[in-house]
Formats: C-alpha cells, structure tokens, sequence
C-alpha cells in the first residue's frame, strides 16, 4: 500500500496543471453533453404525448361527428318512413273508397236485376193467365160464328161490317190528320176513306162496298148452272160497281189516277183472282187496285213510310244541325277520354317512381343499419357481401369506416 501510495502521489506530481486543466474540461463538457441530451429526450416525449393527445381529441371530434351525421340521417330516414306510411295509407283508404262504392254499384245492379226478373216472371205469368183467359174465349167466339153470320146476311150490315175492317186498318196503320172517313168530294161523292198524300198530292181514294151478296150467292149455289148464274150475276156486279168507283172517285187532280177497291176477306181474294181474272184485269185498265185486309195493311205501310220520310226530309236541317252538334259532343267526349288517359298513364308512372324511391330508401337503410365500427380493426359487412365496400382510416391508424356506394 506505501508502496502503490507512493507510485501514485509520484504520477500525479508528474501530471502537470495545464493536463488537469484539460481533462476537467473535458469531463465538464461530458456532463454538459449528457444534461443537454437528457432534456432533448424529455422534449421529445413531450411533443410525442402533445402530438398523441392531439390525434386523440382530432378521432374524438370525427367520431362525434360521424355520430351525428348518422342521427340526422336516421331522423331524415324516419321522418320519409313517416311521410311515405302517410301517403301509403291515403292511397289505401282512397281504393278503400272506391272498392266500397263499386261494391255498392255492383249490390245495386245486382238487386234492380233481380228486381226486373222478378217483375218479368209476374208478367210473364200475367200473360200466361190472359193467354188461358184468351183461350177460353176462342170458344165463346166460335159459338158467336154463327150469329155473325146471321148479322152479315143483311146488306148494309155486311156493308159495316167491311167499312169497320177497312176503317180499323187504315186507323191503326197511319197517324190521326192523315186520312178522312166519308169525306165529300167536290162532285157529291162521299168515299169511304180518302188518305192525304205528301208533298201535297192528291188524295188516295179507298172503297169498301164489295158486292158480298153476289158472292154468297156463288158459294150457295146448289148446282153447276145455279153456279154459273151466280157466277155472271157476280161478274156483272163487279164490273158496274169499278165503273161506278172510276166514275165517283177519280176526279182529275183532286184525287190520285188510282183507287182502292178493298175486299174484306183473303179467301175472297184469292178466289177472285183465281176464277174471275177478267174482273181483276177490267179493274187494272180502270185504274182500280183490288186489296185484302193483308195488301191493305202493307199498302198503308209504305204510305206510312213515305209520310215520315217526308216529315224526315222537311226536318232535315234540324237532323243536320243535332248531327253536327253531336259530333262536337263527340270529339270533346274523345278529347276528355285522351286527357284522362294521359292522367292515369302519369298517376301510374307517378306511382312507379314513388315505389322505386322507397325500395331504394329501403335499401339505403338497410345499408346504413348495416354499418359497424371497430377500434384497431376492419369493418365487416353486416349484409350485403357482395357489394364493394370503400374503407376510410384515419391518421392514427386505430379507426377505420366502411363506406358502401349507392347503386
């Protein structure tokens, strides 16, 4: 020890000032140097804690923000499931209304139709009743045969009885103020209907005093030659009385060139012309006409329809002027039918669109319900897989957003 003492005062009295002077400045500047670094390190860690703190309230603001942003779009989304169960419901409640009252409709058709059935199966059994009715009486008629017989075989009253036929065809077939019954004629005669013409014609003549007598007198004859008698008895019959109507009643224009000559029966008629054919031509030659209740009545017809087509005619400015306002009536009617099927092409298109928009504000929810966050790692669909997602981090790399496209 005295010795290592000794070596060491020796080494040290060998060092001399301006050393020692030296290598206290060096170990001043090395103390220095590691004071400086110690306090670089703790402003490093100051600054790292300030930058982390920092990036820590900047993911609290975006965090709190996206919170919000989803809330918005949550209410929003409510408020139009709002809006659009309000219309969905209106849109009920109106085909509501109108399934109600086409059922009404329906109920009401449905009832007056069985209403008129009913009405027709009473008429119908009415008439079934009238028609047993009816057919009781046809025996009561034939029992009344004959004493028709008996009146017909006075003159004047077959003479009636032939009138009244004429006169209730000629009644039933044309309109009151178109025909006259014994009207007189300028020369005294009196026929026993004259039928006014249109387009102010003379008047067509109608005589109904056929010789029955004579005719009778054929069908009761008891023998060929009481029948032959009969036969030209009734010939010459005819051929005065179409003399005496040619000469009474066709009066140059007063009346029509041609008169009626009406026979009471068809089965006289047709026995007329079958075997009196001279008569029949006789008459064409005199102008007269030879008519059965069924010539008469189509006679009377065509007169009818010249009538109205005269009427027709004389009022056919009145039928040109409704014509043209029915067919302006027509045309608003087509005009009206177009608007109103550009209306409903529009409500449908209308409606179209409104579902299309609520199947994608459907999806666009379903889509944001979908959403998940998680810390430190990915986003994870919820549903829809096969969409393709857009991820956003942030600058910490502890927050990442799964961010889905709109279709």
């Amino acid at each position: 020890m005295t010795v290592a003492s000794e070596s060491l005062s020796a080494s040290v009295a060998s060092i001399s000032p301006a050393m020692l002077a030296l290598a206290g400045g060096v170990l001043a500047a090395l103390i220095l140097l590691v004071i400086v670094l110690f306090l670089r390190a703790a402003g490093l860690r100051r600054e790292q804690a300030e930058e982390a703190d920092l990036r820590a309230r900047e993911s609290a603001m975006r965090m709190a923000e996206l919170l919000k942003i989803q809330a918005e779009m949550q209410g929003r989304i409510t408020a139009m499931a709002e809006v659009f169960g309000a219309r969905q419901s209106e849109l009920n409640q109106a085909i509501n209304q109108r399934l109600d009252g086409m059922s009404q409709r329906m109920s009401s058709t449905i009832t007056e139709q069985t209403k008129s059935t009913h009405e027709n199966l009473q008429r119908l059994q009415e008439r079934l009743a009238v028609i047993d009715a009816a057919q009781n009486n046809i025996q009561t008629l034939a029992k009344d045969v004959v004493g028709l017989q008996a009146i017909l075989s006075n003159k004047q009253t077959r003479g009636a009885f032939g009138q009244s036929r004429m006169e209730t065809i000629v009644a039933d077939g044309l309109p009151m103020g178109a025909y006259a019954f014994q009207q007189t004629l300028s020369n005294g005669s009196r026929p026993d209907c004259t039928i006014r013409m249109p387009n102010g014609a003379p008047p067509l003549v109608i005589d109904a005093k056929f010789p029955l007598e004579a005719w009778n007198a054929i069908r009761d004859a008891g023998s060929p030659e009481a029948a032959k008698l009969a036969g030209q008895q009734f010939r010459r019959d005819m051929e005065i009385h179409i003399r005496d109507i040619a000469e009474k009643y066709l009066i140059q224009g007063e009346t029509q060139d041609t008169a009626f000559l009406f026979v009471p029966s068809e089965s006289i008629f047709a026995e007329l012309h079958e075997n009196f054919e001279p008569v029949v031509q006789k008459a064409h030659r005199a102008r007269i006409v030879i008519v059965s209740p069924s010539l008469l009545m189509l006679s009377i017809q065509v007169i009818q329809a010249v009538l109205k087509d005269q009427r027709m005619r004389a009022q056919a400015h009145v039928i040109q002027g409704e014509v043209a306002l029915l067919m302006d009536d027509l045309g608003r009617l087509d005009e009206r039918v177009r608007k109103l099927q550009g209306h409903f092409a529009m409500a449908q298109k209308d409606i179209d669109m409104v579902v299309t928009s609520a199947d994608k504000l459907t999806r666009r929810g379903a889509k944001i319900e979908a959403l998940e966050f998680e810390a430190g790692g990915d986003v994870r669909p919820a549903r829809d897989e096969e969409t393709p997602a857009k991820s956003v981090e942030s600058r910490t790399g502890l927050l990442k957003l799964r961010v889905v496209d709109e279709e």
